[in-house]
């Protein structure tokens, strides 16, 4: 490692880009790396990816940050089973690349394949198809974790079960993955079978969700500005993998940036209402059928790289929560009558539905319900108290928002949401820390 690799303050961002702080970045090369990279640093360390996590769970404020992406490489794998080994710091992209040509797929992809393993595991990823899959950590059979002690760690649901459980969907707070092992899935073909569907009102999303059970992959848009007739209309997006064997080859790569940071007055209620329109417009029938590609499926804003900077200089904040069954329904339209009521508007709002496949994470978010996730740009004087009202409400009907995501969550919420946060704390490496995990202990500034 270089002189110049092994000190200095730079920003490092997060997808939301805030909050804004800076860190020391050093790039983990090797897995052997840590924990000897602890030698003269000071105020905690933190294992990251991509950063494509929305808030502060991948920032440290003046600390340092152990950038795991040239850890990248693909150890192993069994085409009879499906088995890959890789590094942490490999990400779903690189996956899809060997993976699609050999007639394999992931088997839970978030909207964004530009993520690490070592993250999606970290975070507990989830996708379109919960109520079939689960979430990430389900199809990751085994993991080494190294800790600051210079401990190793093989973690499976049998060897060291609980820092299994802890490691996944535990923010990177405990340890640093150094490999990890996941199960894919076999295709056929790169398309989907496609279908989308425009719905008014989450009665009519309810009622499309029962119909089309038995399609793997669920996920609805939802315009969450108009009100009156228009209140709460969406699309309803279902595929499966296709069964008609086809081409299976790599992905282009993306050519589109988004060129310029976009002035925070672009993005307004005005203008998000007229997208939103033109959106749920879009398809000249309620109901259409086609093959599409995986790629517009799973990433449609992989499309345009850079395109948080649609949002301006201040960033985004996204706003994530699940509600379990029973208030679900309920708590959805509660929220979504504060979000219009405040003048908030978001042309990035999802919806789709959880299952009961439990969680293999002691602190993994999906609960089966409701899921909802939209993006705000930032107005400081109106975003951030606007969060605070949807986190009350989220918690008042017993639901609780994704750490991944939250830029703003309070301490008194987070220990609502994840009342077994005394539990993982046990786990967390004494020389790891996030700001996230700071500031929901009501830590901030105290390192």
């Amino acid at each position: 490692m270089s002189s110049e690799e092994s000190k200095g303050s730079v920003p490092f961002e997060s997808w939301g880009r805030y909050p804004a702080y800076n860190a020391t970045v050093l790039p983990m090369h090797w897995q052997g790396d840590f924990p000897g990279m602890l030698d003269g640093v000071h105020g905690g360390v933190l294992a990251v990816g991509m950063g494509r996590s929305y808030g502060d769970v991948c920032l440290l404020k003046e600390g340092t940050l152990l950038q795991t992406t040239s850890m990248n490489r693909l150890l192993a794998f069994d085409p009879n089973t499906g088995l890959l080994t890789a590094e942490a710091g490999v990400t779903l992209a690189q996956i899809l690349d060997f993976a699609v040509p050999r007639g394999f797929f992931l088997p839970v992809s978030p909207g964004t394949k530009y993520v690490t393993l070592g993250g999606a595991i970290a975070n507990d990823i989830h996708g379109k198809n919960h109520e079939m899959a689960g979430s990430f950590g389900n199809h990751v059979p085994q993991f080494e974790l190294v800790r600051s002690n210079g401990t190793r760690m093989l973690c499976s649901p049998r060897e060291n079960p609980d820092y299994y459980a802890a490691t996944i969907g535990g923010m990177g707070l405990t340890g640093v993955i150094t490999w990890a092992q996941l199960i894919l899935k076999p295709i056929v073909s790169r398309k989907i079978d496609y279908e989308g569907i425009q719905f008014h009102g989450i009665d009519e999303f309810l009622e499309l969700k029962e119909k089309y059970k038995h399609v793997e992959y669920t996920v609805s848009w939802l315009d969450c500005v108009s009100t009156g007739k228009n209140f709460a209309r969406g699309i309803f997006m279902l595929g499966d993998h296709s069964k008609a064997p086809d081409e299976l080859k790599v992905s282009g790569k993306p050519k589109l940036v988004f060129p310029i940071e976009a002035p925070g007055f672009l993005l307004n209620r005005a203008t998000i209402t007229a997208f939103n329109t033109v959106f749920f417009h879009k398809q000249i029938k309620p109901h259409v059928k086609t093959l599409q590609d995986y790629e517009p499926f799973f990433y449609p804003l992989d499309a345009v790289l850079k395109w948080n900077r649609m949002y301006g200089k201040r960033g985004l904040l996204q706003f994530q929560y699940a509600l379990p069954w029973e208030s679900a329904k309920e708590g959805t339209i509660a929220i979504l009558r504060e979000i219009a009521k405040s003048g908030q508007a978001s042309f990035l709002a999802v919806l789709k539905t959880f299952g009961d496949v439990p969680s293999l994470g002691m602190m993994s978010f999906p609960m089966p319900g409701i899921m909802f996730a939209l993006d705000f740009p930032i107005k400081p004087n109106v975003s951030f108290p606007l969060m605070q009202r949807l986190g009350d409400m989220t918690r008042d009907y017993g639901g609780r928002l994704y750490s991944a995501k939250d830029a703003c969550m309070t301490s008194q919420q987070f220990k609502a949401f994840y009342p077994q946060w005394e539990r993982f704390a046990r786990y967390k490496d004494p020389a790891i820390s996030s700001s996230y995990w700071e500031r929901v202990m009501g830590q901030e500034g105290d390192r």
